[in-house]
């Protein structure tokens, strides 16, 4: 029988000390507390980048080919890319699609009231499925046709709001050019990304239309969008799809078009940090005070142990085995009060955020089975080594002063 374990029960939660059986309470609360809110920080921010980085992807691309010259503007520079250089590029591993698009600044008139936007150009073989998913009303523009898709266009809740437009309604819109033109235009969808970014920036439509306003030849393009598969790996895909292009075409990945938006998701991960640590700090703190606390109320039994003979060594076992023990309590609690409160924000949505400082409406969780481990495995090797300090109190009592303190 390991007698240190069987004392370190005895003296858990079932003692008699009404003193130290609050102390400890205290500490399994700070355990719980401190492991509960570092799993739901990751989950927190690990959501929050990947449903900023969704959006951003799913409107910009991953990776866009555009033209390598001095043009800072909205409208992009024209270029051909050889079909040799682009099946590569298409075959290139990782890759899932490879679409043409170009940009053309414009003004919408409606109802009384001008704005400004970007006109974004696609063709049949756009890939729908973000917009599908964050389109709030309508559909998609149908290429089936082109004289209609031509004359079909999908803007923002925030511009349909501040135009008052609808679905079905048509509007005007001029083109800034050496002879000024206007296309009249009729919204088949409207779209909500929640990044302000762009939407209060870009209307789609039909990139055939851009060409005809800049007397671009049918194969001129304004750039081409990428989309990767693992996005980790945008710095190398970057690299390595410029090698498929002509020295006038450069690569352009979605960090370097967006850096205020990423730079920003970067600092989260420091606060992350941050959080971690002094949660950390604050369960260790509490053990090491309810350990100390149990060591001093049980001087007179350290003593009458050490008397009949038993080791300096297995008498900090016994108050280890007990820390050890509180421990695993607020860690089972914790993973109870972490999992649960983020299973129950997966499925409600309860916390909400303001969309405009947040580019979303809800707080977002994704759990990683990986970061849930570490924590765990993190916060109970720290405590029980950190706890090793505390514990070589016992070496300094001696029997005999031990058992005479009352």
């Amino acid at each position: 029988m390991n007698i240190e374990l069987f004392i370190a029960r005895r003296i858990s939660l079932k003692a008699e000390r009404t003193f130290s059986k609050l102390i400890v309470r205290i500490a399994i609360v700070g355990i719980m507390l401190g492991l509960g809110v570092m799993m739901l920080s990751l989950a927190i921010v690990k959501g929050f980048k990947s449903e900023i980085k969704e959006k951003i992807r799913g409107f910009n691309g991953d990776i866009q080919f555009i033209k390598y010259d001095l043009n800072s503007s909205y409208e992009n520079s024209p270029f051909i890319l050889n079909h040799q250089n682009l099946k590569q590029a298409r075959q290139y591993p990782g890759v899932e699609h490879v679409v043409p698009f170009a940009t053309k600044p414009g003004i919408i008139k409606a109802n009384g009231e001008v704005e400004g936007v970007i006109l974004k150009g696609v063709d049949q073989h756009y890939d729908w499925s973000y917009f599908k998913n964050i389109l709030v009303a309508g559909k998609t523009i149908d290429f089936k046709d082109s004289t209609q898709a031509a004359k079909e266009i999908i803007i923002s809740e925030t511009l349909a709001h501040r135009l008052n437009l609808k679905v079905g309604d048509d509007f005007l819109m001029y083109f800034i050019q050496e002879a000024l033109r206007r296309r009249k235009f009729e919204i088949v969808g409207i779209y909500k990304t929640g990044v302000d970014e762009v939407d209060k920036t870009y209307v789609i439509g039909d990139i055939s239309l851009i060409r005809k306003l800049n007397n671009w030849s049918i194969n001129e393009v304004g750039g081409y969008e990428v989309r990767i598969a693992d996005f980790n790996q945008l710095n190398h895909y970057t690299i390595e799809l410029s090698n498929f292009l002509p020295p006038q075409v450069k690569s352009v990945n979605v960090k370097e078009n967006y850096p205020v938006i990423f730079d920003w998701l970067s600092l989260l991960d420091i606060n992350t940090q941050i959080i971690l640590v002094l949660m950390l700090i604050v369960a260790v703190i509490n053990m090491i005070s309810a350990l100390l606390i149990m060591i001093l109320e049980r001087t007179n039994m350290i003593g009458l142990l050490k008397a009949l003979g038993q080791s300096n060594w297995g008498i900090r076992k016994i108050f280890l085995y007990n820390a050890a023990y509180l421990v695993g309590l607020g860690m089972i609690l914790g993973n109870l009060l972490g999992l649960g409160l983020g299973y129950f924000q997966q499925e409600t949505h309860f916390f909400k955020l303001d969309e405009a400082s947040y580019y979303m409406k809800f707080v977002p969780i994704q759990f990683s089975c990986l970061d849930v481990i570490l924590v765990n495995v993190g916060t109970l090797l720290v405590c029980i080594l950190i706890l090793l300090l505390p514990s070589l109190l016992v070496s300094k009592i001696t029997p005999i002063k031990a058992i005479a303190f009352k």
